[in-house]
């Protein structure tokens, strides 16, 4: 089995065990990656995200499942880490345009970072990570300008792109799909989405809290892909 997975191109997967990063990390595998699936301890709200990740990655026969622990919470600065409450609505309109509270400042170049490290470590030649530009909550982190930015800076910060040998791709197969097109193409693949968790303040059972924008663009998303949603949901709600 090891040899079998030296002789694959590896590929780092940010996988946070939500909706996005799954089916990422399927369509990595259905490439031919060998998958080393990265997750962090961030200090979030809660570690049923954690879990899902790591079912995933077992699931899925990654190489390798890493987890760290990063403490952002001592940074604060967002609902996910810090004493803020998680904005509630009943429908997805709900939200206003500017970029929520819910953003943990510096996530994804934080993450990346550590990616791109062990991507140098391993050998691996790709990176692939589940932002999205169309159905996702205004991250400025998500969009294609930032990972077009974050690539060059890869490319001058790395051993082998400082000595002109083969560059660590940051791929994002995801960034220009709407919600219900990503659940169309994982269904496709055959993810099992009721492994996965995407609410930003579930009870502690693990169960959606079904009014937070992460829980209304993923409910949503499976409404306009007319795939049954099989998330457990503390209230019945109305997109």
């Amino acid at each position: 089995m090891k040899a079998k997975l030296q002789k694959k191109r590896k590929a780092v997967v940010l996988s946070s065990g939500g909706l996005d990063s799954t089916t990422v990390i399927y369509m990595a595998k259905d490439q031919g990656y060998a998958v080393y699936s990265l997750s962090f301890y961030y200090g979030q709200r809660h570690k049923h995200e954690i879990k899902a990740a790591q079912k995933v990655a077992d699931i899925i026969g990654a190489a390798e499942h890493l987890i760290l622990n990063i403490e952002l919470d001592k940074i604060g600065g967002s609902a996910l880490t810090g004493n803020i409450e998680v904005p509630k609505s009943d429908t997805a309109s709900g939200f206003g345009n500017e970029i929520p509270v819910t953003y943990v400042p510096a996530r994804n170049t934080i993450f990346l970072s550590y990616a791109l490290a062990w991507a140098e470590v391993i050998g691996a030649a790709s990176i692939f990570i589940g932002v999205n530009a169309l159905d996702y909550s205004g991250y400025p982190d998500c969009r294609p300008e930032y990972i077009k930015a974050y690539q060059k800076m890869a490319d001058l910060a790395t051993k082998t792109g400082a000595e002109g040998g083969s560059k660590i791709e940051i791929i994002t197969p995801l960034i220009n799909l709407t919600k219900a097109a990503i659940i169309q193409k994982g269904t496709a693949l055959g993810v099992d989405y009721a492994l996965t968790h995407s609410c930003y303040d579930p009870s502690i059972s693990g169960k959606a809290c079904g009014r937070c924008e992460s829980c209304l663009l993923r409910a949503n998303g499976f409404r306009e892909a007319g795939i049954n949603d099989p998330t457990l949901y503390e209230i019945a709600h109305v997109i």
